[in-house]
This record gives C-alpha cells, sequence and structure tokens, in this order.
C-alpha cells in the first residue's frame, strides 16, 4: 500500500462514534447555511424499508432537540408498488423522478436520481442513503454528515462497514471484491483505502457534486470517487465505519450487470475512449434443456456536472437572492 494511503487512513478514517450529536448541532449552528444538510433516499419499489428509514431519521435526527437534519427527500424512481405512500405516511418528502428537469427524458439507473437530487434538493450539503436497508440506524447519516461539519477540508465521506451474507458468515460486496477493488488498487492506487468504494451511503458538499458528472447507472459510486480524487485530491476524501450493513442482496446475473457497468464506468475514465460492443451477454437454463441468452447494454450515458445546467443555475440564484432579503 502506499505510503501516502497509510497516512490518509490514519488522518480520514473515522468512527461514527467520534462525533457526538451535541457537537455537530454546534458545528451546524456555527455554519449557518454552509450547514444545511439534506438526506435523499433514491427509492425503486422499496415500500417494506422506506418507512422505517424515514421513520429513524426523523424522529433521532429532525426533532426539535436535535434539529441535524433539515430537509428529506425519497427521490421515487418509478415504483410500481407503496414505496411513494409508504415515504409520505413516515414523514418524507417524495420526489418522482419524472418530474425534476422534464425537459430532459429520464435514462434508466441510480445514478440518474442522484444526479436529479441536486435540483431537488436545497441543503448546502447532501448525504446519500439506499433505501433496502433493514434495521437502519441514524448513525449512517449522522456519521457521514459528521465530518463535513466539523472538518472545512473534507470535501465527501463514504461510510464502511460489514455486509454479511445471510447467515453463511460470508461477507457480501462481491462486486466491490472481485470488480471494484482491483480496479481501484491497479489504476488508483491512492483510493486503494477505501473499504466499501462501491457502497450507497455517502455524503458530499454540494459545490463539489455539482461539478462532478454522473454515470447513470450503477458505475455512479465509482465514478464519482474516481472524479472526486481528480477535482479536490485525497485528503478531501474521507470514510466513517457506522457498524453493520442489512440489506436485500443482489443474484449472480444482477451482479454481473451491476460489474460491467463498473467496469464501464472505470474504462471511460481510463482512456475516455468507447467500448467496440458495450453488452453484456449472459445465460439462462431453458426449460427444454441447453442455456437461453440474454444481451444487455452496458450503461455508458452520463449526466453532465449539475452546474452546467441552466435550471439549476436558475434555482440556486432565486436561492441565494430569497436568503439576501431583508424582512
Amino acid at each position: 500500500m502506499l505510503q501516502e494511503v497509510e497516512r490518509w487512513l490514519e488522518r480520514r478514517s473515522w468512527s461514527a462514534g467520534d462525533r457526538p450529536l451535541d457537537r455537530l448541532l454546534a458545528a451546524k449552528h456555527a455554519g449557518g447555511a454552509a450547514g444545511t444538510v439534506s438526506v435523499v433516499l433514491p427509492a425503486l419499489d422499496e415500500e417494506t424499508t422506506v418507512g422505517p428509514i424515514v421513520e429513524t431519521i426523523r424522529r433521532e435526527l429532525m426533532s426539535e432537540a436535535v434539529p441535524l437534519v433539515d430537509e428529506l427527500v425519497v427521490l421515487d424512481s418509478g415504483s410500481t408498488d407503496r414505496t411513494a405512500a409508504v415515504a409520505a405516511a413516515a414523514g418524507a418528502r417524495v420526489v418522482h423522478r419524472d418530474t425534476v428537469l422534464p425537459r430532459l427524458p429520464a435514462l434508466p439507473g441510480k445514478g440518474e436520481v442522484l444526479w436529479r437530487s441536486l435540483l431537488a434538493t436545497s441543503g448546502e450539503i447532501l448525504c446519500f442513503v439506499d433505501a433496502d436497508l433493514r434495521d437502519f440506524s441514524a448513525r449512517f447519516v449522522s456519521g457521514i454528515v459528521g465530518p463535513l461539519l466539523t472538518d472545512p477540508d473534507v470535501h465527501l465521506v463514504k461510510a464502511m462497514y460489514d455486509r454479511p451474507l445471510g447467515d453463511t458468515g460470508d461477507r457480501g460486496g462481491r462486486v466491490t471484491e472481485l470488480v471494484a477493488r482491483p480496479l481501484l488498487n491497479l489504476h488508483w492506487p491512492q483510493l486503494a483505502g477505501f473499504v466499501q468504494p462501491l457502497g450507497g451511503e455517502y455524503a458530499a458538499r454540494r459545490a463539489l457534486l455539482e461539478r462532478l458528472p454522473f454515470p447513470v447507472g450503477y458505475g455512479v459510486e465509482l465514478g464519482m470517487l474516481v472524479d472526486a480524487l481528480d477535482l479536490v485530491g485525497l485528503d478531501a476524501l474521507a470514510q466513517v465505519d457506522v457498524g453493520i450493513r442489512l440489506h436485500r442482496h443482489q443474484d449472480g446475473q444482477a451482479l454481473g450487470r451491476m460489474a460491467a457497468t463498473i467496469y464501464r464506468t472505470a474504462q471511460a475514465r481510463l482512456a475516455r475512449g468507447h467500448l467496440v460492443r458495450p453488452v453484456l451477454t449472459q445465460f439462462d437454463r431453458a426449460e427444454e434443456g441447453g442455456f437461453t441468452p440474454s444481451v444487455h447494454e452496458v450503461a455508458a450515458e452520463e449526466r453532465p456536472p449539475m452546474i452546467t445546467v441552466p435550471e439549476y443555475r436558475e434555482h440556486r440564484a432565486h436561492r441565494a437572492s430569497g436568503r439576501g432579503r431583508v424582512a
């Protein structure tokens, strides 16, 4: 491991308990508008888990006693179940993906939802939390928001955690171990210290996020890490241990599609070129015997930095002018 990474692990890796809530609230108050926090839950058919997550955040981080989070948004990317209704009943503001920046037809993928969330929120710190987590703890939010409130030199914070795979004792994160970690170690060794580079729980300053391109699919987390490293440097990145992450696990073929998308994202950043054939072929056992191929496109589209979108600049200018008015 690079000595730079060893030093980074000592300087920029913490536990959620290192920053008590009273310290975070004091830092938030001192930061004023720069300390406003928006939590975003990207959601697609998560009616069984989204409600408890929203309820926990509202109860533990949005009360009068602990007003750490200013805004809680569930950004629905087209759920066919009761995700939107459950989230709203639990106290979240629900925004449908297609109502944000409607002049651009939405592309499928998690990264698309995260990109649009910049226009649907107002906080200067954005915290992303996957909506399929079980036994959710508020430290997933307070832990990763904490360094951004207390250290102005930190711009992006990833959560790190254990990921048990069922009751077998095995660990999850198969795509991380088989694809992302080798790619980062070989091509971006400065990022080798991240325990969960593909994890969906992370927080960042709006000033950074609005300058980054967003891969529309599952490559968004890897792309964001690599691009943030280029833009602000390793010392502006950090990670916080939040404990154990329990969530729904994908089957092998879904993981294969995810891995291909992540590899495509890495390849684009290595060469900024084009794949000759950006598709992935997988196989299912046919009822009559043999195997049936299925071909899947590997997501290649990326949204530009949000700061280049006219509607976003107008939205921010409008908010800035509103804050400047005297009552």
